[in-house]
């Protein structure tokens, strides 16, 4: 009995804490145990892969952070609540034109949703902004043409429009009801605030008010631990994915001309990750061998929506119904995106 006691309470407290933490901590303890070897890869892909994407990172925070803390974010639920339709076309045409990487949103995303902004323009950034920024534009242009830039500069608003619109119109479902998750971003959202902020006007100057530094620390602190642990989680599992499913093996599977060499480059778009500007020569290479422009095209935009560090992230942040519809819109987007330009390729280019 008393065996069963302290198994229970050694139990207790391995529960206790962070399951983030305990899944990487858990994951590299089966690799070194396994494959040693690839425990190394992992190590050294996480690592590269987060110090890559903290001059992202702290940025998003720190504006995230800063919105919290000035009354911004406010201001901006304010004005997305008037007129949805145009709030929501202003959202996607943001996001595809935004710098943020697909996990440099998150903490936007959170910012909005707990400042009340309706779910639908969210919706619409979140998608629209992980596919397109000025600078990939620039960058695709000589590598792929003018057409197939500008085809995934217009999939980007185009996804974010319409799954905003479509969000719109069931807003008003119990299943979208508070998006997030309780206690989310963990003490985020205000931490440490002893007094509600004024939601009536912007202190730019926040650091001179006690309240509002504090809201700055807590935030920032909140979802820099948030998004660290999760994406940590998330580049050791890419860094599985890119081992054991390279991109080559994929092009090869798939075929040029093959009707299901479509679907199936939407489909395994998800796992090979394929997100910013990596994915331009890898997919260049792909079409070269032999991948039909419009399923590279595919394959692009849905490691973009969808790319595994963002998704995890996404999947902590709010909940399942509302994770469901953004993983379906993200790849029905890709899929209706992808045949659309392969019809264009074949019949109008």
């Amino acid at each position: 009995m008393a065996l069963l006691t302290e198994t229970t309470e050694i139990a207790r407290k391995v529960w206790k804490i962070d399951r983030v933490v305990l899944a990487i901590v858990g994951v590299a303890v089966v690799l070194i145990a396994l494959v040693p070897d690839q425990a190394g890869r992992s190590v050294v892909f996480t690592g590269e892969a987060l110090v890559g994407i903290l001059p992202f990172l702290i940025v998003s925070v720190l504006v995230a952070a800063f919105a919290k803390a000035t009354g911004l974010d406010k201001q901006i639920a304010i004005a997305f609540s008037g007129h949805p339709m145009r709030a929501v076309f202003l959202a996607a045409a943001f996001g595809a034109l935004s710098p943020f990487c697909s996990c440099g949103v998150v903490p936007i995303i959170a910012g909005l949703l707990g400042a009340g902004v309706p779910l639908a323009p969210v919706m619409a950034f979140w998608l629209a902004s992980p596919l397109m920024d000025p600078q990939m534009f620039f960058l695709m242009i000589p590598v792929f043409g003018l057409p197939f830039t500008v085809a995934k500069l217009l999939a980007a608003f185009g996804i974010g429009a319409a799954a905003g619109i479509a969000t719109h119109m069931f807003a008003r479902q119990e299943l979208f009801a508070n998006p997030m998750l309780p206690g989310a971003m963990g003490c985020g959202s205000g931490c440490g605030v002893k007094s509600p902020l004024a939601a009536d006007q912007v202190v730019w100057k926040f650091w001179g008010d006690t309240d509002r530094r504090q809201a700055f620390v807590g935030e920032g602190k909140a979802i820099g631990w948030f998004l660290f642990k999760w994406l940590t989680l998330a580049f050791v599992l890419e860094s599985l994915m890119v081992a054991y499913i390279p991109a080559e093996r994929i092009a090869e599977s798939l075929g040029g001309a093959a009707w299901w060499a479509i679907p199936a480059s939407v489909v395994l778009g998800v796992p090979a990750y394929l997100n910013g500007f990596a994915a331009i020569p890898t997919v260049s290479a792909l079409i070269d061998m032999g991948m039909a422009p419009g399923a590279g095209l595919g394959f692009m935009v849905a490691g973009g929506v969808t790319s595994i560090p963002a998704a995890m992230a996404v999947f902590a942040l709010v909940k399942r119904p509302v994770f469901i519809w953004y993983l379906a819109w993200g790849l029905a987007g890709s899929l209706a995106v992808a045949y659309g330009f392969q019809a264009y390729v074949m019949f109008g280019g």
